[in-house]
């Protein structure tokens, strides 16, 4: 990988900067002896962190033995079961320090992954060195959120060696699926924004694209969720103890910043530069990931940052004079700052943290793509032909300061130059229209923290409402909308403004959405800067990981009927499997192999909670981040609803019910207490109702704890119905409901965020939409405010029973009832509920027509080849970020 010594000092720039003793001098030009037994000069090569112009120099220099030694014991991939066995043996007995007699699955699992990633390496040094070679326009990919999964299954069927892997492993007396479920799912992420990143940059490797992606090494990740008596309980999520997935680069070592102060000076040119003093210095230690591309040597890099004190990690002096908790407090506080996945923001620290998190990420990645900018000694007026820089949501905006800070004060570029470089740069992916969720930080907070940046951001807005008040000298109102600093008490930057102001463009990630941002959020944005910064990328997945290796019999089924596994590659492919909508064998199979995806969740069910679940039954499923606009509170509404009804029931009656069993999933926010709220209800009604005998099978309610991605492999393949059923207008996209019908379920959803397009590919009749539409919703608000507004008899039935005590003390949910009640209705619950049970009663009548049922599930899949992330990326190669692919070297 691309590595230089980094700078000690390298924030001043009237200060000459000492740097470490070079390790990149291509060769050393000595003369006479040089010691005993050398007759040649001796080379010295850098780690990496070659130019693409000293590449040539460097390599003409080794003398011709030494490439052929070197040539002679490169290692070789395996291809055999055989080879495999003998990598996996090996690491096992030199790695591990295991032997035949104490090897057990873990210890497998370790020597497997190890094997896999010594393969990886391979190609993932040749990627790197030929897009270093080729020196052509890369992707860097800044996301807060990287959900990646298990990595040794993936890699297993992208590089095509699972085959051998399996026989290899029984031939070793182990089944390949419980050396896969050994693994712990990487910590990185927690919801669709964070699987999204993963999704992209497995596409972008498959596909060719250099690029590289850029977080946070979080050690705990968000949380382990633990229930508790039917209460969210967050405990650490220990992912780190065994990660063979990550190489440590110790020698790429960035000073980050904080607090301090500003000084302005001019130089002898008159020129005034500012320099960013004191405060205190982290350090950001590179963890880099390998990104193994489908059928493709190209192999990208995920690089991750850790923090850690400039100090050290031990204060000596402190120690012998016993205080022996202050000797390591600096390495405590430095390591905070990568230690857990959104921080909790409700106290004034946590959000002092969370800003810190997001500047120190920012810094540490731009101080990276600068450098290797450096390295191929253009004009910095290249930058944007050379480099794009995605920001994934508003938590990265801090990037586009820091790009301009660096160019204007460490580079001496003049403030027009800088900000017309770091306006070509940037694209920024918008994923809400929720007021709330974007961005604001206080100007205190800022001032306190990052007191240069503050000042960019202040010039960065001036400049701006200049503009604009020079387009827009009649409409001086408008100048406080669009300012990026808000006059509110305390005064707030608005960052998602600042990551408008800027990009070059700015992306919805589904149409709907796309359209009320312009609509809404940014209205004036496009006034100022016209229709054309805005556009469209509708989110998709990657059929590797959410067909392929989360399904694999369906994947076999479908690739047995077009030939092969091409689709992989091309989604759209899929549409000929529609031909087989009515071949019985084919829906023979499609069937079995739902029904065995069913009966895998069954047992996951059965050995996690202790509650036994039919098969047969229809599984209903909602499994995502816990949030008041996703709607839980709705389904769990819609649950005691139908209990109560079932309760009502004769025996005859009961007999025409389809069973149903009601399966959520998902974490809740730390300090987001509504939301834990809902998991408790959720809890308590599955406790009451799966122990009523007089309901049994005819009604289940799971909660399944500590969603994550594997488990979402057993979870999306055997859902019959999922729901995707937040307030209209309120889902940028959603990716599960793809996941989901990409495996054969079908959706009860509103019309929001990617169901609407959906609906258009696989047709009204394959989905169940319910509802009120975006554009009503701000009239159902302010109604429920100002006008009449009376509560659906179904709904205050089950507000009823809730009260009562029925499930366990009522207080413990007022507030949940109350914000519906009394508190306005936000999420509009009350005004969906009637259509949300009438649409419920229509899939229990569509569920006992099971041929029509499989028709719609076949043909679903079938109309779901616009929905890859493949399809994504090339869209924002083409439209965003302007790169071309780059064929690996063969």
């Amino acid at each position: 990988m691309d590595t230089v010594p980094h700078p000690v000092l390298e924030r001043r720039p009237s200060i000459e900067r000492p740097r470490r003793p070079s390790m990149s001098s291509p060769l050393a030009d000595l003369q006479g002896p040089i010691g005993p037994d050398f007759t040649k000069p001796k080379h010295k090569r850098t780690v990496t962190g070659f130019g693409p112009g000293d590449i040539k120099t460097v390599e003409a220099s080794i003398p011709e033995p030494q490439r052929a030694a070197w040539k002679k014991f490169t290692p070789k991939p395996f291809s055999t079961p055989e080879e495999f066995e003998r990598e996996t043996v090996r690491h096992i007995e030199t790695t591990l320090a295991r032997s035949l007699y104490n090897c057990d699955e873990f210890a497998t699992y370790a020597g497997t992954a190890l094997a896999f990633r010594d393969r990886l390496i391979l190609d993932w040094n040749r990627t790197q060195q030929n897009q270093t070679f080729t020196d052509q326009k890369r992707v860097y990919y800044l996301s807060l959120e990287f959900l990646m999964g298990r990595a040794l299954d993936n890699a297993m069927l992208n590089v095509g060696m699972k085959d051998v892997a399996t026989k290899g492993l029984t031939e070793l007396g182990f089944r390949i699926e419980d050396i896969v479920d050994q693994e712990h799912d990487a910590a990185l992420g927690n919801g669709g924004l964070g699987r999204l990143a993963a999704c992209f940059l497995d596409s972008l490797a498959s596909l060719n694209y250099p690029a590289w992606g850029y977080g946070l090494r979080y050690r705990y990740g968000i949380f382990k969720q633990e229930i508790i008596d039917g209460y969210q309980v967050e405990v650490p999520d220990y992912w780190l103890d065994f990660n063979p997935w990550e190489f440590a680069r110790h020698d790429i070592i960035v000073d980050i910043q904080f607090y301090g102060n500003v000084s302005k000076y001019q130089d002898d040119d008159g020129k005034t530069t500012s320099v960013w003093d004191g405060g205190e210095i982290v350090q950001a230690v590179a963890y880099d990931v390998p990104i193994p591309g489908y059928q493709t040597a190209t192999t990208n890099n995920l690089r991750l940052w850790a923090s850690k004190a400039a100090s050290g990690e031990f204060d000596f002096q402190k120690f012998n004079s016993g205080e022996y908790e202050s000797s390591v407090a600096d390495q405590q506080r430095a390591e905070t700052i990568s230690a857990v996945l959104y921080p909790n923001d409700n106290l004034d620290r946590g959000k002092e943290l969370r800003l810190k998190q997001q500047y120190f990420w920012c810094a540490a990645s731009l101080f990276d793509i600068v450098r290797r900018f450096k390295k191929t000694k253009r004009a910095w007026k290249d930058f944007p032909n050379q480099v794009a820089i995605q920001l994934n949501d508003t938590h990265p905006t801090l990037a586009i300061p820091e790009l301009q800070r660096i160019l204007i004060d460490q580079e001496g570029l003049d403030w027009d130059e800088a900000w017309g470089i770091v306006s070509k740069t940037f694209g920024y992916t918008n994923h809400t229209v929720l007021p709330e969720a974007l961005e604001k930080w206080s100007v205190p907070l800022f001032q306190h923290l990052l007191p240069r940046h503050l000042q960019i951001i202040y010039d960065i807005n001036l400049n701006f409402l200049q503009y604009v008040e020079r387009r827009f000298p009649k409409e001086r109102e408008m100048l406080g909308r669009v300012s990026i600093i808000e006059e509110s008490s305390p005064k707030m930057v608005r960052m998602a403004y600042l990551a408008v102001i800027g990009s070059h463009k700015v992306n919805g990630v589904a149409e709907l959405h796309s359209d009320l941002i312009k609509t809404t959020i940014f209205k004036d944005f496009v006034r100022i800067y016209g229709p054309d910064k805005f556009t469209n990328v509708t989110n998709g997945i990657t059929p590797r990981r959410w067909l392929h290796q989360a399904n694999p019999r369906l994947s076999e089924l479908i690739a047995s009927k077009l030939g092969g596994y091409d689709f992989l590659k091309d989604l759209t492919l899929l549409h000929k499997i529609e031909a087989y909508v009515d071949d019985k064998d084919f829906r023979k199979e499609f069937r079995e192999i739902k029904y065995a995806n069913k009966v895998r969740l069954a047992k996951h069910i059965k050995q996690t909670t202790g509650v036994t679940v039919n098969p047969a039954a229809l599984f209903d499923v909602q499994v995502k981040r816990i949030h008041e606009y996703k709607r839980q509170q709705l389904n769990i509404f819609g649950v005691i609803h139908r209990y109560l009804a079932i309760k009502a029931m004769s025996a005859e009656e009961r007999k025409k019910l389809a069973p149903r069993v009601s399966i959520f999933g998902g974490k809740a926010a730390p300090g987001y207490w509504m939301a834990k709220t809902v998991i408790h209800l959720i809890n308590q009604v599955g406790k009451v109702i799966n122990a009523d005998k007089d309901v049994g099978d005819l009604l289940k309610v799971i909660f399944l704890e500590d969603y994550n991605v594997s488990k979402a492999e057993i979870i999306a393949p055997a859902s019959d119905i999922s729901e995707h059923i937040s307030t209209a207008g309120t889902e940028a996209s959603g990716t599960s409901n793809m996941k989901f019908c990409l495996n054969g379920g079908l959706i009860i959803g509103t019309c929001d965020g990617a169901n609407i397009e959906i609906t258009r590919e696989i047709g009204e009749n394959n989905i169940f939409l319910f509802g009120n539409l975006a554009e009503d919703v701000d009239d159902l608000r302010h109604s429920h405010l100002y006008g009449t507004y009376s509560l659906d008899p179904s709904l205050a039935a089950v507000f009823e029973a809730i009260q009562s005590n029925l499930f366990g003390d009522a207080t413990a949910f007022s507030a949940l009832v109350n914000g519906i009640v009394a508190h306005g209705d936000y999420y509009l619950v009350s005004d969906d509920f009637a259509s949300y049970c009438k649409t419920q009663e229509l899939i229990d009548e569509a569920y006992r027509n099971q041929e029509e049922w499989v028709t719609k599930a076949i043909t679903t899949v079938a109309r779901m080849g616009f929905f890859s992330s493949d399809r994504c990326i090339d869209e924002y190669a083409e439209v965003i970020w302007n790169i071309e692919p780059l064929a690996p070297k063969v």
